[in-house]
């Protein structure tokens, strides 16, 4: 098993589940996972605006996390999934760094935000990175 995909699976698992915590909690967990002041406002309006975006969020981690997963086995679960993942990979690794680049401009959102967010993507990208570099030639 490649434990650095394993990782990065579980990792974008955690993130998927986290989500889910955001929209159970409502507004406040809106603001506590820095989703923004208009995201919390929203979701106090009763919009289920916040609930769509962040489901969606959750579906795509989801299914990447699964990806991941299956990979780490060195089982591919679907046509062309070395591809994916290196698509996966660019994702978190530029959120990570664009991120990075936002701290200076955050649009709603803390620093603080911008900072944690951004260095869990750069893990989780390093994370794919290493770990679909290992797999490549058994997916």
């Amino acid at each position: 098993m490649n434990l650095w995909l394993f990782s990065a699976g579980v990792g974008t698992g955690i993130a998927a589940i986290m989500h889910l915590v955001c929209i159970y909690w409502g507004p406040n967990g809106y603001r506590f996972f820095g989703a923004g002041e208009h995201f919390a406002k929203l979701a106090e309006q009763g919009s289920y605006t916040p609930t769509f975006v962040t489901l969606g969020i959750t579906a795509v981690l989801s299914t990447w996390a699964t990806m991941a997963l299956y990979a780490a086995k060195a089982t591919a679960i679907i046509p062309m999934t070395r591809y994916l993942l290196l698509a996966v990979t660019g994702v978190f690794l530029l959120r990570g760094i664009l991120g990075l680049i936002l701290i200076f401009n955050p649009q709603g959102r803390s620093e603080l935000f911008w900072l944690i967010s951004s260095a869990i993507c750069l893990v989780l990208g390093i994370c794919y990175a290493i770990g679909l570099k290992q797999q490549w030639h058994s997916l």
